[in-house]
């Protein structure tokens, strides 16, 4: 394994992870689309929670393949899956079985890539650097969120969403271009053979990262499927202004205090990380003008910045490396549980109350689950704690 971060395999992956993220977060806009088709605000959630089902469905054999055939096929196939999936948005014109059925081919291909994608950046990442290659890497899917929340802003003031469905399939061709050079870390081979998929993800320093996991992806819903709605009922803000400054603010972080949590350690680093995205939560919630809107961005940015290369790095010191694929599998599937989840919940929660009580409702969310995770991860260590070894899964 190389000790520099920036290898060939690396930056190519970056690339094209840039070009799937920017054909991803253009759809932090597509509850706009579906509010035009005449969806209400829970029909909205469970649209886009919709992809979740297909993509936890296949999680498990996404997992599995990637341990037991590499990542590179698994790469092409889930790039040209995407490519189809977003050109069949240019056949939608009503709420529909149709939107549910391009919903889940969209589903199933951001499974593959997310999940592939990322695995395939911890396996060209040194581990004495593991939390700060992984939180670079992650800059090539948080630059997308700030750019392509401005790119939709300004695709859909002057065109429509037949444009915008084009320019996201753009993207997704680009990501497939780089995606074609791309070959697996020689030392994968090298591994013992990999477990059964349920064996290796039971593990009893998994289940509590799982869990808080969970307890993140799930408030992420509150603005990533509701900011539309939020901005087109209240007035307040806009979506691109929100996501460049949460992007922006992420993006400084990993770039200049990447290496943090490396030094005081992932744990150490976690609660404050995941605080700060509470705190912008409630500021969202009683946000009356751009600027409230603009500082909410940067707090949930700051949580995010570290929240998520923290949790990634976890899961990756964690899990075995013949294992790592599995793992990864359901670590980024718990991104979809989340959607699923927190699509429909959030929703409830805004017809029946407020967008303030929501977001009030997602932070409060936070805290209580950050609680849960202290003690189950306490209580877990304690009771067997874990012996480092060449394969992986030293505690951190």
């Amino acid at each position: 394994m190389p000790e520099k971060l920036l290898t060939r395999p690396f930056v190519l992956a970056s690339l094209a992870t840039f070009s799937h993220g920017m054909a991803f977060a253009l759809f932090i806009h597509f509850p706009g689309f579906l509010e035009d088709l005449g969806a209400t605000e829970v029909i909205i959630g469970l649209i886009v929670g919709f992809a979740a089902v297909a993509s936890i469905i296949v999680r498990p054999w996404v997992g599995r393949a990637m341990d037991r055939r590499g990542r590179r096929p698994l790469i092409l196939a889930g790039n040209a899956l995407n490519l189809g999936g977003l050109l069949l948005y240019l056949t939608v014109s009503q709420i529909d079985g149709w939107v549910y059925a391009i919903r889940i081919i969209h589903g199933l291909s951001e499974a593959v890539l997310f999940t592939v994608l990322f695995t395939f950046a911890a396996d060209w990442v040194p581990e004495r650097k593991r939390t700060q290659g992984l939180a670079l890497f992650g800059v090539s899917g948080m630059l997308p969120i700030a750019l392509a929340g401005l790119l939709g802003d300004v695709i859909l003031n002057r065109w429509d969403f037949d444009v915008f469905f084009l320019v996201a399939a753009g993207f997704a061709l680009v990501s497939l271009l780089f995606s074609l050079p791309l070959h697996d870390a020689p030392h994968l081979s090298e591994q013992p053979p990999a477990r059964g998929f349920f064996e290796s993800i039971t593990g009893i320093h998994l289940l509590p990262l799982w869990w808080i996991t969970f307890v993140f992806s799930f408030v992420l819903t509150a603005y990533f499927t509701f900011l539309k709605t939020f901005v087109n009922e209240t007035g307040v803000g806009s979506v691109g202004l929100f996501f460049a400054f949460y992007a922006g603010t992420a993006i400084i972080l990993r770039l200049t205090f990447g290496w943090v949590p490396d030094r005081v350690g992932p744990k150490r680093a976690l609660t404050p990380a995941m605080l700060f995205l509470a705190a912008g939560l409630v500021v969202l919630a009683g946000a009356t003008t751009s600027t409230g809107v603009a500082l909410a961005g940067i707090l949930c940015g700051t949580g995010h910045g570290y929240t998520f290369p923290i949790l990634y790095a976890l899961t990756v010191t964690r899990a075995r490396v013949a294992e790592r694929g599995a793992a990864m599998a359901v670590y980024t599937g718990l991104f979809d549980v989340g959607t699923l989840v927190g699509g429909p919940l959030l929703g409830v929660t805004i017809r029946w109350f407020s967008y303030d009580v929501m977001f009030l409702t997602a932070a409060g969310f936070v805290v209580i689950g950050l609680g849960m995770f202290a003690l189950w991860d306490r209580s877990e260590l304690e009771r067997a704690p874990v012996a480092s070894s060449p394969g992986g899964g030293g505690a951190p």
